[in-house]
């Protein structure tokens, strides 16, 4: 009987720590929540003039100037866009975490679209960006993406509102 209590208690340890958020990423939770400015998006390791459709939503053109919420203690969020004769303007609601993949160390926001009763529009599917930099006052996150076989990285800079 004592063996089955140790053997219960080992495994109800193992199965929550593996839930649990790593120290680091927690703290990166922490910084995110609140309201942001999409200050700039822009693009790095290729020359050219781009355009693109960022998130399979609006023309990158839409994004700056956009309007982000983080809400940490139940992951949701939403960004806002300015309606304008290029851009349909609105909010767009989505659900979001920080992730530490183990193959490049380095942190990710993770977010997928849902609707305003926090249902699930995306089919599951979502976006993964690279945390660059994070502070009180900034934030910085990149993507990497392929236009016509070369490598492109799109950048957002955000300010704290």
């Amino acid at each position: 009987m004592m063996k089955r209590s140790l053997l219960l208690m080992t495994m109800m340890g193992l199965l929550l720590s593996s839930c649990s958020v790593s120290k680091s990423a927690r703290t990166q939770r922490n910084l995110f929540s609140g309201s942001w400015n999409l200050d700039n998006v822009y693009y790095q390791n290729n020359s050219g003039n781009f355009k693109s459709t960022l998130f399979n939503d609006a023309e990158d053109i839409c994004f700056e100037g956009s309007q982000w919420f983080f809400r940490d203690n139940n992951s949701t969020g939403r960004y806002t866009i300015a309606q304008s004769s290029l851009c349909q303007g609105g909010d767009r609601f989505f659900r979001w975490s920080v992730v530490e993949p183990e193959q490049n160390y380095q942190s990710q926001l993770q977010f997928k679209f849902i609707d305003e009763n926090r249902k699930d529009i995306s089919g599951g599917y979502g976006y993964r960006l690279n945390i660059v930099s994070l502070s009180e006052q900034s934030m910085t996150l990149n993507s990497n993406v392929s236009v016509d076989g070369q490598p492109v990285t799109i950048v957002y800079e955000f300010s704290k509102r």
